[in-house]
This record gives structure tokens, sequence and C-alpha cells, in this order.
């Protein structure tokens, strides 16, 4: 059905129409048609206290939820400030579409000093997302949405960025909402999957990398291992798509030892979902003796880092269900079994040592999140050093972490968005001293909203990680030791509540205490009460 509606209202209208109810962002003079529409189409605005807030709240809403998440900013420096957050999920396959208006239709090509102007604003964005679009009409912005959703649903999902130029905002224009394109799963080949089949019906030795691209196949997973007596270890993304205490799950963190000498032993080796990156594995590529197959969405990435024996390129839920439908069926062997627990002893072990000064925080929080938590990390050493391999997780999608790009600041604003994308789940969101500093201001957005949310401080004074490499290079160790902040009364000054914890005891009653909250809970944990 053709209506006439403005360009504004015909984004909110295209948005709703692929099921879109919450967008995160900020007005300006340049949005303001589209927030007029937001209401009218009943679609709940969310008010960070800055767009990389904003941008970052998004993604965390998208991880949580496997929908698509929504930033809305104005031009310009706004944008600018997203474009850390659109990096972000461009490096961890996160679908959120960014939509900025943009300079008039008409505009000098050269510029007149027009308020928000940017040499060539889309081309920024066009070099961090999969790609940017500037539409030329009112009637184009609808199909612009249904391509910019198409594409975030077909192969990799990564972040896409719509420019409306402002003065087609308040423009009026007869228009076609049209409706979500059904895109297909990519189907595997059958020679592939023939002869990935038959090196796994002859492999005695197998074990399973599962990357974040796994994490909509974590039955097809599980059922694949159990069939195989495969262990299963994952990278940070995929952590949680087999349930840690199964006992065939080996757990995270590919850059244990433990892990390598797993790979090491294994005749076969399946790695679903993953780019099998250094970011994940640390320590230089794994090696890997035994055949290789690799399972990926993306042509790309399924010879990226390792080249492969056999290459699917696939929906990895559907290439493992063809595998299955052609291995003999079995149970969980003993053999596998003890493979799998042998590796969980030792990298448990490595995980404990490397992560001895975070133990206390981790303990804590595998109590409050049980086996339905989300932890919303930052790019800290309490998170890569901790969380990552001592903090249990039981589902996918349970733990949030900036993997790729590593940003700092990343914690906060994802976990608001996974609380808003999943109520009914307890989030906590894990920083460091310094990290935090990056985004703080979202205190005051979580206040507002009102959510239980805890939000810890893990306090070592300054950039940790950074201090340790100084150290180790032997080089003057300087500009990384940060004066005290009383985090508490930062946060109790925006609207939140705010105290320190002096041992692990106290700390797990008030991450208890503050999932059940009236508001966010700011909880500072010096190193003295880690310890």
């Amino acid at each position: 059905m053709t209506q006439e509606l403005t360009g504004g209202e015909a984004l909110v209208a295209a948005l709703r129409a692929h099921a879109v109810d919450t967008v995160f962002g900020i007005p300006g003079t340049h949005n303001l048609p589209v927030y007029a529409a937001l209401s009218r189409y009943g679609v709940r605005h969310v008010s960070p206290r800055h767009e990389q807030g904003a941008g970052f709240a998004a993604d965390g809403w998208a991880r949580a939820s496997g929908r698509p998440g929504v930033c809305l900013t104005t031009t310009g420096p706004a944008l600018l400030n997203a474009a850390t957050a659109a990096a972000q999920a461009y490096s961890d396959s996160v679908p959120v579409l960014f939509v900025s208006p943009g300079l008039p239709l008409r505009h000098p090509g050269r510029g007149n000093g027009f308020l928000h102007e940017l040499k060539d604003q889309r081309g920024a964005l066009d070099a961090v997302v999969a790609y940017s679009h500037r539409v030329t009409s009112v009637a184009e912005i609808p199909l612009a949405v249904a391509c910019a959703y198409a594409a975030m649903g077909t192969g990799r999902p990564r972040p896409v960025h719509l420019e409306i130029p402002l003065d087609l905002l308040d423009e009026r224009a007869a228009v076609r909402i049209a409706a979500p394109v059904p895109v297909p799963p990519a189907v595997p080949a059958e020679p592939q999957i023939r002869a990935a089949a038959g090196v796994l019906a002859d492999s005695v030795r197998p074990v399973v990398i599962a990357g974040g691209g796994s994490a909509g196949a974590a039955a097809e997973l599980r059922d694949l291992a159990e069939r195989l007596g495969a262990p299963v270890v994952t990278t940070a993304n995929g952590k949680g798509v087999l349930p840690d205490d199964h006992p065939l799950a080996v757990g995270a963190g590919l850059h244990h030892e433990a892990v390598r000498d797993l790979v090491r032993d294994s005749d076969a080796v399946v790695a679903v979902g993953t780019e099998l990156a250094p970011s994940d594995l640390w320590f230089g590529p794994l090696d890997i003796p035994g055949k290789l197959i690799r399972i990926d969405v993306d042509a790309h990435a399924v010879t990226t880092n390792a080249l492969p024996d056999t290459a699917i390129v696939a929906d990895a839920a559907l290439a493992l269900t063809e595998l299955l439908a052609r291995l003999p069926r079995q149970g969980v062997s003993a053999r596998g079994a003890e493979r799998a627990s042998r590796a969980r002893a030792d990298r448990t072990a490595q995980a404990r040592t490397e992560g001895a000064a975070h133990l206390v925080l981790t303990e804590a929080l595998a109590k409050v999140l049980g086996r339905g938590g989300v932890l919303a990390g930052d790019s800290a050493m309490a998170c890569y050093y901790g969380a990552l391999s001592n903090l249990p997780a039981y589902a996918p999608r349970s733990f949030l972490y900036p993997t790729g790009l590593g940003t700092l600041g990343y914690g906060l604003p994802a976990a608001i968005g996974a609380k808003l994308a999943r109520p009914s789940a307890p989030v906590v969101a894990v920083h460091g001293d310094g990290g935090l500093m990056f985004t703080v201001q979202e205190l005051a957005s979580a206040a507002q909203l009102r959510l239980p949310l805890p939000v810890v401080v893990a306090d070592n004074g300054g950039y940790g990680e950074i201090r340790d490499e100084m150290a180790d290079r032997e080089d003057p160790v300087h500009a990384v030791d940060l004066p005290a902040v009383d985090f508490p009364m930062v946060a109790r000054a925006m609207g939140c509540h705010g105290l320190t914890v002096g041992d692990g005891t106290e700390l797990a009653r008030a991450l208890d205490e503050a999932l059940t909250a009236d508001r966010p809970t700011l909880i500072h944990l010096p190193d003295s009460a880690a310890g």
C-alpha cells in the first residue's frame, strides 16, 4: 500500500516493519523528523549520554537477543562518536543498523561551513561497517532499510550505515513500506559435506572449536560433539555454546597451552564459526597436524589464518545437520569424555593461575549469574584473564565481550542493551577503573531506566595491562597510573547506588542485592579486596 509520508516517518515505519521496537540514540537538530514519528509507531527510544554508548548498547542488544540493534544519531560529530562502536560491531560480526542524517541533497560538494559538516560522512562510516549507503529520495528510504536488514541477515552478520539527507526527512512523498526480504540460510555443498563426513567417520581423536558463528547452532554442535565423542573448546564469542558442565566441554580460551596440546593430539579438528583469529589465540597460530574442517558462513573467513583440508561455506546449523545425517550414531564415548576431562582439568588449572587475581570476582559472579545470566565485560584484565576462562557459561550469547577491536568502555552500555533485550535475565557489567571512565556517563542512562544492574569496577589503579607490558619490555613505566576516583560517589551523583566492598563475601552479597535493587549499583572492587 502506498502512503504519503515524510522521510522521517518513512524511516520509522520501515524499521517497525522489520520488528524494531527499540532504538538507541540522541536527538539533534538534523534528526528531529525521525524522533517525531517514533512514539506514533510504538518504537521505544533509549537515551544514552554519548553516541558511543548508544552504539555499544545497540551492540549489546543485538548480541543478547540475536536480532539486529539500531543506533540513531544526528550528523557529523554524533555519528563519528558512534564510529568506534560500529567498528567493534564489524570486528565481532554483530548486526547493528546505524542511521544518521546527512548533509542536504544539493549541498556544495566542497562544503560551505554547514552545521555538522563533514568532508565525507558516508565515506567515513563506509571504512568501518559492511557498507554505508546514502539514499537520494524519500521513496528509497524503506527500500534501503529492507536492503540493510537483508544484508545483515545474509552471510556473516555485520553492521550497516544508512545516511538520509536531512532535507528528505521533512519532505513528503508517496512511499511503499517494503516488507522484510526472506533470506534463506546458506546451504552446504554436497561434495564438501561428504568429504568432511568421511574424515570424521575415520577419526579416533577429534576436537571441535566453536566460535561466535556457532551461537545459532548450539543444539547441532552439541549433537555433533556427542556423535563424535569430541571435546569442545570455544573462543570468547563462542563461550557457552556448549554448557560448561557438559562432559565434553573443555571451556573457553584458545590461548591456553592445554587447548593447544589437545589440538596437537587430535587427528581431526572441526572449527565452526571462527576465524581462528590472533585476538583469540594470543600466542600465534595453532599447530594442527590433523585434518582441519572449517565451517563458516563467510567464504573469506573459512580460509583465514589456517587453510582447511575441507572448507564448508554454509549456515552452521545446516552444515552440522548435514554432517550428522552422514555419521554413525553413538553416545558420548568413554575415550572422548576422558580426553575432554583431562584437557578441561589442565585448562582450568592454567586459567586459575593466569586469573588468580580475579578469582574472587569470577566466583562471586558465577553464583549470581547462574545458568541464565549475562556478563557484559570490558577489555579489562578482570575479563580476559578472569572471566573469559574462569567464569562458567551455560548458553550462547551470555558472555558479551569486545574481542576483535578490543575497545575500552564497552561493558556498561552493552549491559544496558542486554538488560533491555532480556529483562528477566540477570545481567552484570564488569570494567576496569581505566576503562569505565570511557563511558562512565552511561551510569546516568541506566539510572534513568531504573535498571537493576550491578556494575563491578575492578580497580588496579590505572591501565594495568599496559603497565605490565611496559615493565616486561624494561621500558620506563609512566602514563599508566591514574589518581584514585571515588567511584561510589560518582555513581550516587548519577542516581545509582554505590559502594566499596572489602572481600569476596561482601562482593557476593552486594551483587545479589544489586540484581533486585531499584536502580543500578556500582560495586567498587579494589585490588586489595580481589586478591
